[in-house]
Parts: structure tokens; sequence; C-alpha cells
């Protein structure tokens, strides 16, 4: 049977391959997202989220547990006035990150990389291999309603955006202050399905084969 594990810790992906109806496992991986941006310096949004994702499913991929599996790691970066964002950790951050995102909007960058780690020779396992390593990048302006400074501070207090790229989540409480978005809105919760879809076909794998049998 295949099996397909999620090198993320990020519950709001898990949840949303689940909804998905596709089975995984998680296995987190222990990669210094700091260490790696500095030793490539990249500095642009959208490769930086491709970069880690990549650097997230190889790490995962070299375990053991990987084994007979494929990989996938993600991460988000949100690029706002040409500048990357990525998570706040402080309330100071996410606060005046906040206040200037109000009213204005913002493009999200979750990139997706996944490795093929089941043998090349039919293994029994699901299939013959791939020997893929492959990732892509899907992206969502978002458009954020204007925010007072007593809503950012309340929002704030709540812990959410604190570890969200860009200090907000859609499918949480910070869905209350995202006016529209343009693009695929899976990309803004942290996992596009349909560029998964696309990434495992390269893999010759259907993304029907993970779902559960009936």
């Amino acid at each position: 049977m295949l099996h397909l594990i999620l090198a993320s810790q990020s519950p709001a992906r898990t949840k949303l391959l689940a909804e998905a109806g596709i089975r995984h496992t998680v296995l987190v991986s222990d990669v210094d997202e700091a260490a790696v941006q500095e030793r490539y310096g990249v500095t642009d949004p959208h490769d930086t989220a491709l970069l880690l994702a990549r650097a997230k499913a190889e790490a995962v991929a070299s375990l053991p547990e990987a084994e007979g599996a494929l990989v996938l790691g993600c991460d988000s970066v949100f690029e706002f006035d040409g500048e990357a964002h990525g998570k706040p950790y402080t309330a100071d951050v996410a606060r005046e990150r906040m206040l200037r995102m109000s009213g204005s909007a913002g493009v999200l960058h979750t990139g997706h990389w996944l490795v093929d780690c089941r043998d090349t020779d039919d293994d029994g396992g699901g299939g013959r291999g791939s020997g893929a390593t492959l990732g892509a990048v899907a992206s969502a302006e978002v458009s954020f309603l204007e925010m007072e400074p007593a809503e950012i501070d309340a929002y704030i207090a709540t812990g959410e955006p604190l570890h969200c790229a860009g200090s907000f989540t859609i499918d949480g409480l910070g869905g209350a202050f995202i006016r529209k978005v343009d693009g695929d809105p899976h990309a803004v919760v942290g996992l596009s399905v349909s560029t998964l879809r696309g990434l495992l076909a390269a893999a010759n794998v259907r993304i029907t084969d993970l779902w559960p049998p009936r």
C-alpha cells in the first residue's frame, strides 16, 4: 500500500490532507530554517518557500522510517511590500506586520517538495518507485480588511498568529480579517492539494491511490 509521509508539524496541513481523504502519516524534520537560508543566501520569497520545503522533505527522506514511502515537505512564506515574512514568533513583530497589512494585500507562497523513496524495482509496497525528487510553488494573493488596533491586539493575544507565515491564518480566527483570496485557497492554508496531485503524477502516482479503500 502506498505510504505518504508529511514532513511538517503543521496541524493545518495534516487536517487539510485528512479532509481531502489522503492517507498519510506525519514525521517532522529537524531542519534549521534560518541556517538553510543563510547557507544558500536565498531572499526571494517564492524561492525561499521552495528551498525550505525541499530541505524538510530531503531531511525526512534520509531517515530509515521513510524507506518505501513518498515524502512531502511544505513551507509557506508571505510576501508583503517585496519582503519575505515567515513566522513572527513575537507579539511585537506580529503587531507591526499586521498594522502594515491592514487594508492591503500580499502574496502567500507555499512550497511543496516530493521525494519518492520507494525502491526503483518493484518492492511490493505500492508499485515501482520513480526516483522522483521535485517541487512546485502554489501562490495566492490575500487581501485584508481594515483592522482596528484593538482587534489586532486581541488576535495576537490568542497566540494564533505567532507561528503562522505572515502572522495570519485563513482557516482559524484570522479568517475574519481576510477580504478575498485570488488563487488557490489551499495554498494559504499551507498545502495545495492540486499541486500535490501534479507532483504525484510526476512520480507515476494518482492522488486517488491515496484515498481510503472502498
